[in-house]
C-alpha cells in the first residue's frame, strides 16, 4: 500500500502538467481568420500607418473643413483687390486670380473630391458587387448577358463616357449626380473580381453542405458566399476611391465636373494655368493635395492587397 500510494502521488501532477500545457498551446495555436492575419501583417509595416494617418487627417479636413480655416472659398470672402496677393497673416497661401483664398479653396476641395470619390465608390461597389454575385453564382445564360453587358461599359473609358452623358444629361451639377456618372462607368471592373471570387467560393466545402442540409441557393449566396468573397473586391474598391477622385478632378479640370460655385481641386489646377509663370504655386498646391491624397489610397489598397495574399507574405 505505501509503494501504491506513492505512485499515485507520483504520476497525479504528471498527468495535471501536460493537459494543462496541451490546452495552452491549443489556445495560443487557434486559428485566427483572413483579416486577422491580414492586419497583423498591415501593422507591422510602417507604410500602413502613414497611408492611415494621411487618409485620418484627409477625413478629418473633408468632414469639418470649418475647424481648419474661418474663410470661405467663393462668395463674398472673394475680393479683385487681393488678386495673386501673397500670403499674409490669415492666409498663408495667399490668393488666387479671383482673390479668393487658396489655402481656403484647398481645405473645402478636400470635401468636394473626397465625397465624389467615396459616393462613386459606394454605389460602384454595391452596383458592380451584386451583379458579378449573382453572376457567378447563378451562371448559365444569366452569367453570359451581365458579362456581355459589362464588357460594353467596361470598354468606354470612365472619364470619357461621364463627359458624353455629363452633356446630353437635364439635371443639375453636383456631387451625388457626378458620382452617380461615375459610379455607372466604374462598377464593371468590381463586377468582374466579385465575380470570379463567387466562382471561386460556390464550390467550397460548406456551400456542398449547406445545399446538402436544403439550405435555399439565395441564403447560401448571402450569408456563405458573399461574405468569404469581399476581400479582393474590398481591395478593388480602395483603390477605385483614388481613381474616382482623380476623376472627378478630370472633370473639373476640363470645366464639366462640379459647378464653380463648389471648390475643387480640378478646378484650381485648371486655372492656376493660367498664372503658371506668374504664379505657380496656385497650381502646385492643389496637385500636391490631388497627389497626396489619391497616392495614400492607392498605396493602402496594395498594402491590403499583398497582405491578404499567402503568398505575397511568405515571400517577404
Amino acid at each position: 500500500m505505501p509503494s501504491n500510494h506513492k505512485i499515485q502521488r507520483y504520476v497525479a501532477p504528471v498527468e495535471e502538467t501536460p493537459v494543462a500545457a496541451v490546452d495552452a498551446a491549443k489556445f495560443e495555436g487557434k486559428a485566427s481568420s483572413v483579416w486577422g492575419d491580414a492586419w497583423k501583417d498591415m501593422r507591422r509595416r510602417p507604410l500602413t500607418w502613414i497611408c492611415l494617418a494621411l487618409i485620418l487627417l484627409i477625413a478629418v479636413v473633408s468632414l469639418f473643413p470649418q475647424l481648419f480655416t474661418s474663410t470661405l472659398p467663393t462668395g463674398g470672402s472673394c475680393s479683385i483687390r487681393s488678386s495673386l496677393a501673397p500670403a499674409s497673416e490669415g492666409h498663408p497661401l495667399g490668393f488666387n486670380k479671383l482673390g479668393c483664398d487658396v489655402y481656403s479653396r484647398l481645405v473645402y476641395g478636400a470635401q468636394a473630391s473626397v465625397t465624389v470619390g467615396l459616393v462613386a465608390t459606394i454605389l460602384a461597389t454595391l452596383i458592380g458587387g451584386a451583379i458579378g454575385a449573382i453572376a457567378g453564382f447563378y451562371g448559365g445564360w444569366l452569367d453570359s448577358v451581365v458579362s456581355r453587358i459589362g464588357d460594353v461599359f467596361f470598354a468606354i473609358p470612365t472619364v470619357l463616357g461621364a463627359i458624353i452623358v455629363i452633356q446630353v444629361m437635364p439635371w443639375d451639377r453636383n456631387a451625388m449626380t457626378i458620382a452617380l456618372v461615375l459610379a455607372v462607368f466604374g462598377w464593371p471592373q468590381i463586377a468582374r473580381i466579385m465575380r470570379g471570387a463567387v466562382l471561386s467560393a460556390k464550390n467550397a466545402d460548406y456551400v456542398t453542405a449547406s445545399i446538402a442540409l436544403g439550405v435555399s441557393r439565395g441564403k447560401i449566396l448571402l450569408k456563405h458566399v458573399v461574405p468569404n468573397s469581399l476581400a479582393p473586391v474590398i481591395v478593388i474598391a480602395t483603390v477605385s476611391l483614388g481613381v474616382f477622385i482623380v476623376a472627378e478632378a478630370s472633370l473639373s479640370f476640363l470645366g464639366l465636373g462640379l459647378p464653380p460655385s463648389v471648390a475643387s481641386w480640378g478646378a484650381d489646377i485648371s486655372a492656376g494655368r493660367d498664372t503658371l509663370r506668374t504664379a505657380p504655386e496656385l497650381i502646385f498646391w492643389p496637385s500636391l493635395a490631388l497627389a497626396v491624397t489619391v497616392l495614400a489610397f492607392m498605396m493602402l489598397g496594395d498594402i491590403v492587397r499583398d497582405a491578404l495574399d499567402p503568398k505575397a507574405r511568405a515571400r517577404r
